[in-house]
């Protein structure tokens, strides 16, 4: 019988836990507001990951990871069209265009990536299914539980103290005004630039995160570096209505609050 539940009563760290602890074959289905994932272990160990809406090949990965092109991915897919992921590996090693070490390396990353976008998700439904094991063809890795779930809690304190900084995604951002200061100046990853090249007051966090792809943990990261820098400021997007007003008090008669008030002492000293 599989193990299933709910993500409210039992975390991704628990679940982690308890197929690390009991050793357990099979695979974990995570499925969430917005995506699905399936995460396969071998007694205990990692071994193997997907996300629902990506492309989960050995061309895509290696794309994500940089080391082919896309240009580079759609020569290959078409010249191995009915190749697995295993033996197009074994080409690409052959052909001198990676080393293994390059292809695991890459492998390893897509499938810790995953996993600790896993922890931050507290809404949904999981199903743990033993003994079922990712298909034959599949490349897998033997990557131990214990450093993931502890790195993995680290990120969800991080990501729950960056939600209370930044707790919504759908306002936008602009550049602070500072004179003599230049945004070019600033040394910034090639990460952050891609956020700040989007940056306009039409433009809300949420769209930026998916324009480049990332999810809430490294918006938010990116986005807190940046107020933190000075760089930047949260606003309204353009366009976003107002909330409701609140309805505005009426204003205090004075006689008629100092008669209340001294007619309620009056009442107290006569008890």
């Amino acid at each position: 019988m599989a193990l299933k539940g709910n993500l409210r009563d039992f975390s991704v760290t628990q679940l982690l836990n308890l197929i690390n602890l009991a050793k357990k074959t099979g695979t974990l289905t995570v499925e969430g507001p917005d995506s699905i994932a399936w995460v396969s272990f071998r007694e205990g160990k990692l071994i193997y990951a997907q996300m629902g809406n990506q492309d989960g090949s050995l061309t895509g990965i290696l794309t994500r990871a940089e080391r082919i092109t896309a240009k580079q991915a759609e020569v290959i897919k078409s010249h191995a069209t009915d190749r697995s992921d295993k033996e197009l590996g074994l080409l690409l090693i052959n052909a001198g265009y990676l080393t293994q070490q390059d292809i695991l390396a890459s492998i390893r990353q897509h499938i810790l990536d995953i996993v600790y976008l896993l922890f931050t998700w507290i809404e949904g439904l999981f199903r743990f299914d033993a003994d079922v094991l990712p298909p034959d063809d599949a490349i897998t890795i033997r990557i131990d539980l214990e450093n993931i779930i502890m790195e993995g809690s680290r990120r969800m304190e991080e990501f729950e103290l960056l939600k209370e900084e930044i707790p919504s995604l759908d306002m936008a951002m602009k550049f602070v005004d500072r004179p003599g200061a230049n945004i070019r100046d600033v040394q910034m990853t090639v990460e952050e630039w891609k956020v700040v090249s989007y940056i306009n007051p039409k433009n809300t966090i949420r769209q930026i995160a998916k324009a480049n792809k990332m999810n809430d943990l490294e918006i938010r990261r990116i986005v807190y570096g940046l107020i933190q820098a000075g760089l930047v400021e949260i606003i309204r997007p353009e366009g976003m209505p107002l909330p409701p007003q609140a309805k505005p008090l009426p204003p205090v008669d004075l006689p008629k609050q100092t008669s209340l008030v001294n007619r309620l002492i009056d009442r107290i000293r006569s008890l």
